[in-house]
């Protein structure tokens, strides 16, 4: 899809401004051209993108709206909750863990919840690993991966974005009181395994969650404004949701349509002190911070992670036979994994890392060309899986459909 210049909605102008770019012109045009079109064609309300060559960063924009009705202009230190972009620092944290030696990859769940039994439809109980967990391939599910009468629904399975109060505990009484989807190991399937592999690392660890991701990975990064709380209630995004003729304000809760079934928000569930930390979902930062995450890793883990480990952790584990989300991708460690461009229809080369997040996010990798590409906006799910991230990476490499 070729994205046409149109006139431009409001850049940044609510916060302070970045530090300076060195952009490439025609990247520059490029983007800012599918920018505008997104936004033009009301498909996304906000966003902040940035891109980073050779360590070096070339692009970076804050456009559209950060409140729309209050006509508040996007700002490029906005806070967004992240979603499923949670799992990346999670994940991070279990590889630092796994270095340390404080757990392995084949250490079964039970070793640290012990009450983690859930069984498959015939009765029997399968050993789960951490490195089911970390694949997706552990048997679980999500809630919107199923119909509307689906065992998780049916047993309340909160997917991290909904129930504010509910805790860690009750969330896996529930997990556990539904049949398994298939034999661990045997098929990939997108779950909450990663909240499930986060109280393993606490527990693990003899820490909460946000304690251990910050001394992990956001602490050595020096991420202040990422974290399981907002910093800054001034700066957080306001969330809208896919609609016609434009997306819809988000309110006390709110349903997105998508199939098999419609997904259930709830925005201030951030701020419920009482709500499990949910490692796969309910983290809140910056384009910023994320940025520097996918390069401290595309650059080899450093003060994180050992560069070995980095290879490890964005390395295909689970092939495409799998059916993950998209053709032609497979999952590593935490992140998906492109196996076949030319299955994915895809400008990026094989090895390109990659994942989005269900408030309307996506970001990639491409070690080849030593890119990272961050996307983040206040609309679900076009910014997750709609045209706009597809603009935005044909954007960056040129490319005209």
């Amino acid at each position: 899809m070729s994205a046409p210049t149109s006139q431009k909605s409001p850049d940044a102008g609510a916060g302070p401004r970045g530090p300076a770019v060195a952009r490439e012109p025609a990247l520059a045009a490029r983007v800012d051209a599918g920018i505008d079109w997104a936004l033009a064609q009301k498909r996304i309300v906000g966003t902040v993108v940035m891109v980073a060559r050779n360590g070096q960063e070339i692009y970076r924009r804050a456009a559209g709206f950060f409140d729309r009705e209050a006509g508040t202009p996007m700002r490029d230190d906005a806070l967004f909750r992240l979603a499923s972009l949670t799992k990346q620092y999670v994940s991070v944290a279990a590889m630092a863990l796994l270095e340390q030696g404080v757990l392995r990859l084949e250490d079964p769940v039970t070793r640290w919840i012990p009450s983690f039994r859930p069984k498959l439809e015939d009765g029997s109980e399968p050993v789960i690993t951490v490195r089911h967990l970390m694949t997706h391939t552990a048997g679980l599910t999500y809630s919107i991966m199923e119909s509307e009468d689906g065992p998780y629904h049916r047993a309340n399975v909160s997917s991290g974005l909904d129930q504010p109060g509910l805790s860690m505990e009750e969330n896996l009484r529930r997990i556990v009181s539904v049949p398994l989807s298939y034999v661990p190991g045997t098929r990939w399937g997108y779950s909450v395994a990663t909240d499930v592999l986060g109280e393993v690392l606490a527990r693990a660890a003899d820490a909460t969650l946000p304690q251990l991701v910050e001394q992990l990975v956001t602490g050595p990064l020096g991420l202040k404004d990422t974290g399981f709380h907002v910093v800054d209630t001034a700066r957080l995004a306001t969330p809208y949701g896919d609609g016609k003729p434009e997306p819809v304000r988000m309110g006390k809760e709110h349903w997105v349509s998508c199939v098999p079934s419609n997904v259930p928000f709830v925005p201030d569930r951030v701020f419920d002190a009482r709500s499990f930390a949910a490692g796969g979902s309910s983290m809140v930062g910056t384009a910023e911070d994320f940025l520097k995450l996918l390069e401290a890793l595309r650059t080899g883990g450093t003060p994180v992670l050992k560069s070995s480990t980095v290879e490890a952790f964005a390395t295909e584990s689970v092939g495409v036979e799998a059916a993950t989300l998209a053709p032609g991708w497979g999952f590593g460690l935490g992140m998906g994994v492109l196996v076949d461009p030319g299955l994915a229809r895809s400008p990026q080369p094989k090895g390109t890392w990659q994942w989005m997040g269900a408030y309307g996010h996506t970001w990639f990798v491409d070690p080849v060309n030593q890119l990272s590409v961050v996307a983040l906006t206040n609309t679900a799910f076009e910014g997750m899986f709609g045209a706009f991230p597809k603009v935005v990476r044909d954007a960056v490499y040129g490319v005209t459909r």
